[in-house]
């Protein structure tokens, strides 16, 4: 999983932002979502002292956005390249974040302190493709939080993914038609896995030019999360669904008992 992961990451750092229709409002409106939700389920009467680990930060769309509310946020990612452009983009907003490289998979080891909240956003636990590695990255955030402390993942709508098995995405044209972005599904046999390859196409000095980049994911069921996490010892498991929070992922919480 790692290469194949860090490569994708590593080369869409730079255009990451791209594949959004405005990323700066996607930061204001995912913080905004991701805090209410947090609030409903905490019932905080001050930010200011709740840790948040971000442990798939990319370029920091969600920790930026719930850095502004007031948490105390650690961001972290497998992707050194997407780290450090969340850096510059955190201090472009004025944000106090504390950055680092560290795998889903060694948290423990590579993160220190523990916290209220850790945060996975963006579709970034469906990179690992075997239940060894699902079970390994969840034991890890499991030790990284505070008794009673909350897990949040957001993850596409795989349940309904697979038994729709689209092969592409609608392209979305923004930017006056001078960008066009969109994605293409390849299934594996099985339809456990498929590799997706995301396509960013936009004119640069009056000629078009596309770039691609590819990865994988595995089509994680809800079932075959909640069983994991169940096992792993989480408990109050709930799916959050975008007809409810407004936000464009299915969000799951669970608590550290």
């Amino acid at each position: 999983m790692k290469d194949s992961v860090l490569h994708f990451y590593d080369e869409l750092a730079d255009d990451y932002h791209l594949i959004f229709v405005n990323w700066h409002e996607a930061i204001s409106r995912q913080g905004e979502l991701l805090h209410k939700l947090i609030q409903s389920k905490l019932n905080l009467s001050c930010t200011n002292n709740t840790t948040l680990l971000d442990c798939s930060c990319g370029i920091g769309t969600q920790a930026i956005g719930l850095a502004k509310y007031g948490y105390k946020v650690t961001a972290t990612d497998i992707s050194a390249v997407s780290v450090k452009r969340a850096a510059k983009e955190a201090a472009r907003y004025g944000v106090n974040i504390n950055f680092g490289v560290a795998d889903f998979r060694s948290l423990n080891k590579e993160v220190s302190g523990l916290f209220n909240i850790v945060l996975s956003a963006d579709n970034a636990i469906p990179h690992l493709l075997t239940d060894e590695e699902l079970d390994k990255a969840f034991h890890n955030i499991h030790k990284k939080l505070l008794q009673k402390g909350l897990l949040i993942l957001t993850i596409r709508d795989y349940d309904a993914l697979v038994k729709e098995k689209i092969t592409s995405t609608q392209p979305m044209i923004l930017d006056d038609g001078n960008r066009i972005v969109f994605q293409v599904y390849d299934w594996a046999q099985d339809e456990k896995t498929y590799t997706v390859n995301q396509f960013i196409m936009q004119v640069i000095n009056g000629e078009w030019k596309t770039k691609h980049y590819r990865t994988v994911y595995r089509a994680l069921l809800r079932q075959e999360i909640n069983t994991v996490l169940e096992a792993t010892g989480f408990v109050d498991v709930e799916w959050h669904f975008p007809s409810q929070t407004g936000y464009y992922q299915p969000i799951l919480t669970a608590r550290k008992v």
